[in-house]
């Protein structure tokens, strides 16, 4: 008889999908080589938004594919793909940089790249979830918290080693950054497993703790549920990424503005540290809504997100302040984590834990619409309108804002019913086994 394979201790396995997560939120930190793009290769800010946008699309569709193949691939062998194609995709973006061919450079690091974080995300977060049951809004906050804290890691730490060393050059900046990402996430993704059948830890919470059906899954995602916890999704996003996709830049034009004798490079490192410390309260704000929403429940936590952050972008279409500004900023990154804290417990709750790769992979597609929509519209706006551009993005971000919190009215974090319960359903929702 086969020896049965030796399994890291969960916390162990929480710390590595931690690392996953670390590496492939560096995403996060685009606005920092934006400016750079611009400057040094003169391509425009619509066209390098674009980037950004076609990697947090294949990062939303390919989380999706990820996330109904996760149960048959298992995690290690998705993580693993992941983390190949995103440190890949680094490789193609420098070869694109020193060919100066924009085309490639999309799809090195937006399609290549954007796909391998979309396999690396959904795996720790759904690993996470199934090793910790027993506190998933803790379990699942604190591994997309590291997704969060990711740009802060690369804008104060990597990134402005390798300019130094470098002198600048953004080919080997980003031949670098592939090879030790590679060098991190590969070994990273061989600690990935799911818990041995039969010895998941149990929820202590009667309501969610009924074993789920085999079931297909085709019929929840054309539920009203769903459709309504992706389109809340798509609106706290879409606001949020269309403020880090330009947060340097705008905090350089409001820093310029309130003191112009301030050189660029003085200008360039504030940006650079708006990034770290919105991408630390990124990281925070999945760690605090995750909680929160343990104990007030989900769809109230998304309410607060959705209300508060509407003032917010209100008082920045005219807040001149650098550092008041930089302070509402961190707040909108801080309710941007907090969506993806809340997001995935909230889908276990109404679908379980046996479709929540399934359907958590298919709410990202919102990420993906996102990604798209919020980036580009910043950049065109910031081309067309440079005088006005910063009034119209936080317009429109209040707007999406406004239609988001109308449509948590129609949100509800009750389990999933499609059919008639049955007795052993009834039986099942309050702990009772069945006899035969």
């Amino acid at each position: 008889m086969a020896k049965p394979q030796a399994r890291l201790p969960r916390s162990i396995i929480a710390l590595f999908c931690v690392v996953l997560q670390l590496c492939f939120g560096t995403v996060y930190a685009w606005s920092f080589f934006q400016t750079l793009l611009v400057r040094q290769l003169g391509w425009s800010f619509t066209e390098t938004a674009w980037a950004f946008s076609i990697a947090i699309f294949s990062l939303g569709t390919a989380a999706a594919w990820a996330g109904a193949a996760l149960p048959r691939f298992g995690p290690r062998r998705l993580a693993l793909v992941g983390s190949a194609m995103f440190s890949g995709g680094y490789l193609v973006a420098s070869l694109a940089l020193h060919l100066d061919s924009i085309g490639l450079f999309y799809l090195g690091y937006g399609v290549i790249g954007g796909m391998g974080i979309g396999f690396g995300y959904v795996t720790p977060v759904a690993t996470a979830a199934k090793w910790f049951p027993d506190y998933k809004g803790l379990a699942t906050g604190i591994v997309v918290m590291g997704f969060g804290v990711g740009a802060l890691i690369l804008s104060k730490g990597l990134a402005p080693f390798l300019i130094l060393r470098t002198g600048g050059d953004l080919a080997l900046i980003f031949l670098w950054l592939g090879l030790v990402f590679a060098c991190i996430l590969l070994p990273s993704s061989l600690a990935l497993s799911d818990p041995p059948a039969g010895s998941e830890p149990v929820s202590t919470s009667p309501r969610h703790a009924e074993p789920e059906s085999n079931d297909t899954v085709t019929p929840y995602l054309w539920s009203s549920e769903f459709v309504f916890m992706w389109i809340v999704f798509f609106f706290n996003i879409a606001a949020g990424i269309s403020v880090i996709s330009f947060q340097s830049q705008l905090l350089q034009e409001v820093w310029g503005l309130a003191d112009p004798s301030v050189e660029p490079a003085t200008l360039a490192e504030y940006g650079a540290t708006l990034i770290a410390v919105s991408s630390l309260c990124n990281g925070v704000g999945r760690l605090f809504w995750g909680l929160l929403s343990d104990r007030i429940g989900r769809v109230r936590v998304f309410r607060i997100l959705l209300a508060s952050q509407m003032i917010v972008f209100g008082i920045l279409m005219t807040e001149r302040n650098p550092w008041v500004f930089s302070a509402l900023v961190c707040y909108v990154l801080l309710c941007f984590g907090g969506g993806f804290a809340t997001m995935p417990s909230f889908v276990l709750d109404v679908f379980g834990t046996k479709k929540m790769s399934t359907i958590y992979g298919a709410i990202l597609t919102a990420w993906a619409a996102a990604g798209i929509f919020g980036p580009l519209y910043v950049g065109y706006l910031k081309d067309s309108y440079p005088d006005r551009a910063m009034i119209y993005c936080f317009l429109i971000g209040i707007l999406m804002l406004g239609l988001g919190y109308i449509f948590s009215y129609l949100l509800n974090d009750d389990r999933i019913r499609l059919g008639r319960p049955t007795v052993e359903d009834t039986l099942r929702q309050y702990g009772i086994a069945s006899v035969r």
